[in-house]
């Protein structure tokens, strides 16, 4: 499979997260529902790992991919705690698309770190993007 069928996978993945955990956090704390979640992810990845046989490339990563792996899941940890809050006092259909603002903060971050082409399409895309969150929650 390419990247792009994953990614669309990844798409309907996160759609189907939105919806459950939705559900999920009715009477749950928000933090301790993350938690939950967490636990899920890292029993699945490690599971992941071991299936494939991937475990021996621990000993190869370096130091920066260590540094920007760790910050990674910082990132993410936050991410979710926020997210899992926003969802439990907000509507999903309200609380997603301004979640997915991500894409936004992911075009312009990608030109100002990674120095990515920005495009006429890029800047259009972000545009529309940034738009439609916002007309879906006005």
């Amino acid at each position: 499979m390419n990247w792009f069928v994953f990614a669309l996978l990844s798409a309907v993945f996160a759609a189907a997260t939105s919806i459950l955990a939705k559900i999920g956090i009715d009477g749950v704390d928000s933090n301790l529902a993350t938690a939950i979640r967490t636990v899920v992810v890292v029993v699945m990845s490690w599971g992941i790992v071991f299936i494939t046989n991937a475990q021996g490339g621990i000993s190869s990563i370096s130091k920066k991919s260590w540094l920007f792996l760790i910050l990674s899941g910082l990132a993410t940890g936050l991410s979710w705690i926020c997210y899992y809050r926003a969802l439990q006092i907000g509507d999903a259909s309200k609380v997603v698309p301004i979640d997915k603002l991500s894409i936004v903060f992911t075009l312009i971050f990608a030109v100002v770190f990674l120095h990515e082409e920005f495009t006429w399409k890029t800047l259009l895309a972000t545009l529309l993007i940034g738009a439609g969150a916002l007309v879906l929650v006005i």
